[in-house]
């Protein structure tokens, strides 16, 4: 079954989301961010995606303190990333209580690395995440909070991953991240056929419960939910429902 898993987007302490991955174009929401991650909790969320996006963009966690309280409640497995350069920030998180780490800049970058992590951590517990805009005819990979092209592009490292041993892969569409235009169900069909064996989070652009149900019969592992719940589009126990419907109709 595909698993909607809410997200929160970290800014100097505040639950935020960026409009395209633009740091100029900030929506601030006001809840306080331990008592977001109780709410979802109580709506049923195994499962809470981070993102320290002030880490994300300077390379050091400047949110930790705030994943370290949400997870020390013990309700809520947390998978975080934002910040990951080296090791260090790897362990720091998992010390902090991560369940789950993910590794952006360094998994477009260094991929030996991360696979290495991989090997050393368990393949549940190393997220590579590949977010992507298509560009000039193929999926870019941009890192440093999404400000910088690399030359390694997504179809030449989902594979690359999956021979390595990786068991999860996030995957944000940045023209789509909290846009709620609607997620592009055919770049994750796409990463179906690139690499079957991945479990697949889709992430960007999910603005209703049918965009839920068409990720699900897609194949996606997981849904992230940012905007959508924030703005109250639909419930959490909504998105939950109709992920279970679309996977029984499989």
């Amino acid at each position: 079954m595909t698993l909607p898993i809410p997200a929160i987007d970290l800014r100097d302490g505040k639950v935020v989301r960026l409009y395209k991955g633009d740091y100029a174009r900030q929506t601030t929401f006001a809840f306080e961010p331990e008592a977001l991650a109780a709410r979802y909790a109580d709506e049923g969320a195994g499962w809470l995606h981070v993102v320290d996006l002030d880490g994300a963009r300077s390379g050091h966690f400047e949110n930790l303190a705030t994943i370290a309280g949400i997870a020390s409640s013990g309700r809520l497995r947390v998978q975080a990333g934002g910040g990951i350069r080296d090791e260090d920030g790897v362990r720091r998180l998992l010390e902090a209580g991560a369940d789950r780490v993910v590794v952006g800049s360094v998994a477009i970058r260094d991929p030996e690395t991360v696979a290495m992590w991989i090997g050393r951590y368990g393949a549940d517990r190393i997220v590579p995440a590949l977010d992507t805009r298509f560009r000039d005819g193929e999926w870019k990979l941009p890192s440093a909070g999404w400000t910088a092209d690399e030359a390694r592009t997504l179809d030449d490292l989902v594979p690359w991953y999956e021979a390595a041993g990786a068991r999860h892969l996030l995957c944000t569409d940045i023209d789509r991240d909290g846009t709620m235009s609607g997620p592009n169900v055919a770049l994750y069909r796409h990463l179906g056929t690139l690499a079957p064996a991945l479990e697949v989070q889709a992430s960007g652009g999910v603005r209703s419960l049918e965009d839920v149900a068409a990720l699900a019969l897609q194949g996606s592992a997981g849904v992230i939910l940012g905007r959508a719940l924030l703005e109250g589009a639909f419930t959490l126990a909504d998105a939950f429902a109709v992920a279970e419907r679309a996977g029984a109709s499989c």
